[in-house]
Parts: C-alpha cells; structure tokens; sequence
C-alpha cells in the first residue's frame, strides 16, 4: 500500500502556502531555541527548525516555476478563441510529455482516458468554454471513474465553479484544470497570438 500525506497535513498545508511562511516560522524556532533553552539544549532545539527550512525551500522553488499572471491571461485567451479538434490536439500533447499513454474518448463524459503505470485518470474537457460549471457536471465525472473502477478524475474547464461543485472535487479529489494548470502544462499556448474575437460558451 503506498503511503500518503494528508491534504490536511502541517506538511501540505505549508506546501501550498507562500514559502516565506514556513521559513518565518523556521526562524522564529531557532530564534525561541537559543533564547529560552539552557545552553546544552540550545542546539538540538534549533535543529526543530530544519524541517521548516527543507520545506520553505522545496515550497520556494515550486512556487519560483509558477506560470505569470500574463501568461495565464494570455492562455485563458487562447484557448477560448479554440474549436475543440485543436484544444483536444493539445491536451492530447500536453499529457504525453507527462508521461500518460492517452485514448481519446472512451465513454461519456470521459473526453480523455489516461494512463500511466497502471492507472487510470478520466479527463473530461469538452465543455472547457463554459462559463460556469455545475455540480451534476463533477458528479458524472465521477461517476464514471469509480463505474469503471479508474484510480482519478481531472476536469479541465475555464469558467467558474460553484461553491458545491469546488466542494465536490475537493471531497472526491478530483483534480480541476482551469487556466493556470493549463498554463504549466501548455506554455507554448502562452507565446501565441491571442485571437481576434471569441469568447466562452453558455453553460
């Protein structure tokens, strides 16, 4: 069984967090160490705050590789003005390079079945114009993926989500791509021209 860390970890909150949080708190248990322990334990006490440090620094350089607001713009734009053929040709693209062998259209609402040692992501993606997405739109995704018994979902949209809807995903971990994820995935799209006209399709 593959071990895993909470979402709801110290760990993985600080993970997701500014990386100047945890080495603020990195400095402020050296700083407590060496002011308030006897001088035997001063050492040993500073040395609580180098999970802290390993942690702001990971957090640093993931954060440092982060797609700029232009750049999500400029995607968010680009793949608006898209007809679906080409967005599929370049979601197709973008989970090869990370590695998945992709079937296209398995079943519905599955646009996407990827896979990648030994299992399964469902990726729906056709209705990424759609200003709002709903929770009946989550719960079918879903639904698919545990009739089919496939290990994950991912919902690639670029409007809004309801509250219920981000609840949901949250709750059943499914894994929601809007323009920043685009963005990290597809960088190329951010270096085209933006279209000239376009814009998202009703819900």
């Amino acid at each position: 069984m593959k071990w895993q860390i909470s979402d709801r970890s110290l760990f993985a909150v600080l993970m997701r967090s500014p990386w100047w949080m945890s080495v603020g708190i990195a400095v402020l248990v050296t700083v407590l160490a060496l002011a308030l322990l006897p001088a035997q334990l001063r050492l040993g006490g500073a040395l609580m705050a180098l999970p802290f440090f390993v942690i702001g620094t990971v957090a640093a350089s993931r954060q440092w590789r982060l797609p700029r607001a232009g750049q999500i713009e400029r995607v968010q734009q680009v793949a608006a003005g898209m007809a679906w053929p080409e967005f599929a040709d370049v979601l197709d693209a973008a989970f090869q390079r990370e590695g998945y062998t992709v079937t296209r259209g398995t079943r519905e609402p599955v646009d996407f079945q990827l896979e990648r040692e030994g299992r399964i992501t469902f990726v729906c993606a056709r209705r990424w114009k759609s200003a709002r997405t709903g929770l009946e739109a989550l719960r079918t995704l879903h639904d698919a993926k545990e009739s089919a018994e496939a290990q994950r979902a991912r919902y690639v949209c670029l409007g809004e989500l309801t509250d219920t809807a981000r609840a949901f995903a949250a709750s059943h971990r499914i894994e929601i791509w809007q323009a920043p994820q685009l963005t990290a995935a597809m960088p190329a799209l951010a270096r085209k021209p933006a279209p000239a006209s376009g814009g998202k399709a009703s819900a």
